[in-house]
């Protein structure tokens, strides 16, 4: 078996457009959520976004930035970030490296406007519609663009299609099927119709009166709802004997992934599946859970949600030995990523690993006491132990759990 280390990140988020800026505003608490512009939404409730301040023109030429939807857009600028990262020159060894993505419904936007062309534009679409639109598109392109012809996956499973692709990407390199994968997700599902469906359900907190960018609360009382975001994360996975032929520098080493289903509910999460994703990473990684120094919890700042999660980690660490972990949800700043979130918050993960400290669970004033564990509430604070956990709990009961622990020597 072989093991499988992080060499490159690349992050597009909300709060940042880098791995350094995103992090640094996960510890200094700035909220990358705003009221929803009407340029984008038209119904009538004030509802709030994790937009990402982003001009597809710094990057591509008009003609070839119309190529790309605005979720592999955000892919193709995060994997390159990873890559040039992972300082990976030589030709062969890019070109035998590996795409694992995520993405919940890939090309939204150009779904989204093709539909509005054809109902209400006079039927008329554009040729590439089909191209823009597909699941795959940001895995496709990203493999295209750096001549990755390596192993391909696009890995769909709602909220934790991108910790599934990671995930999947380990345990390729690690069962040896590739020596360098890229793998991540991306997401941009803030366009008018997908608001609209969220508010629908009645899962979208509505704009904060005092304060839109508070507008996400997780594990609070007066938490609000799932505030929707965009973005992506790509992270370079490396097996540890790869990356140090080439003297390549590491930022962790992933060792352990769990997956389970709920097998309960389409949308309610079950404690039950969570909490055996969570063990089932645990044994991979041959970790006990005293070994977790933080956790990023999945935290969407739904009424039930929150509940759940909280007991599915008390079954797991136990109630007298949750005060020894960390637990922080950074939805809080940058939103529910949907597809991108699983990678966007390992990284987070990966980071906090690095610096020795946890990220806060902002906006947390007013503690819900049906969660119990410790939540690092408004402040960053160190923490101990040489590995970390990142939870991402999917609709359609799909869980996704992933451990990195501290770099090999």
């Amino acid at each position: 078996m072989q093991r499988a280390v992080v060499t490159g990140m690349g992050v597009v988020s909300p709060i940042g457009r880098t791995v350094v800026e995103f992090f640094d505003a996960l510890l200094e608490r700035r909220s990358g959520i705003r009221a929803v512009p009407a340029s984008i939404y038209s119904g009538p409730s004030p509802l709030v976004a994790a937009l990402v301040d982003f001009n597809a023109l710094v990057y591509w030429p008009a003609h070839q930035a119309a190529q790309y939807d605005r979720a592999t857009q955000f892919a193709l600028v995060a994997a390159d970030q990873a890559l040039r990262d992972a300082a990976l020159n030589d030709t062969d060894e890019t070109g035998a490296a590996g795409v694992y993505w995520g993405t919940g419904l890939g090309g939204a936007t150009s779904i989204e406007e093709a539909y509005r062309l054809l109902l209400v534009g006079g039927g008329r679409v554009r040729p590439s519609s089909v191209m823009l639109g597909m699941n795959n598109g940001a895995a496709g392109n990203i493999s295209i663009v750096h001549g990755l012809r390596g192993p391909v996956l696009n890995v769909s499973t709602a909220c934790s299609s991108s910790a599934g692709s990671i995930g999947e990407a380990y345990r390729a390199i690690k069962h040896g099927y590739a020596d360098v994968i890229v793998a991540g997700g991306s997401e941009a599902l803030v366009t008018d119709g997908n608001l609209r469906a969220w508010d629908a359900m009645q899962a979208l907190a509505h704009a904060d009166p005092t304060d839109p960018a508070r507008s996400c609360k997780p594990f609070s009382a007066n938490r609000r709802g799932i505030v929707l975001g965009e973005g992506a994360g790509a992270v370079v996975l490396e097996s540890l004997a790869h990356a140090q032929a080439r003297h390549a520098s590491i930022y962790a080493e992933i060792v352990g992934y769990g997956n389970a289903a709920d097998a309960s509910h389409i949308s309610r999460p079950d404690a039950d599946g969570q909490s055996r994703a969570m063990c089932a990473a645990l044994a991979d990684a041959k970790l006990a859970p005293r070994d977790i120094g933080y956790i990023n919890a999945h935290g969407t700042a739904t009424s039930l949600g929150d509940v759940v999660e909280t007991d599915a980690i008390v079954r797991v660490f136990g109630r007298g030995a949750t005060p020894a972990v960390a637990v922080s949800s950074t939805k809080a700043l940058h939103g529910h990523l949907m597809g991108a979130t699983g990678a966007v918050e390992m990284i987070a993960a990966i980071m906090a690993l690095v610096r020795g400290v946890a990220p806060p669970t902002a906006h947390l004033d007013v503690p819900d006491p049906r969660c119990c564990l410790d939540y690092v509430p408004d402040e960053p604070r160190p923490f101990h132990g040489n590995a970390v956990m990142s939870n991402s709990f999917a609709f359609g009961g799909m869980n996704a759990v992933l451990i990195a622990r501290r770099s090999p020597e």
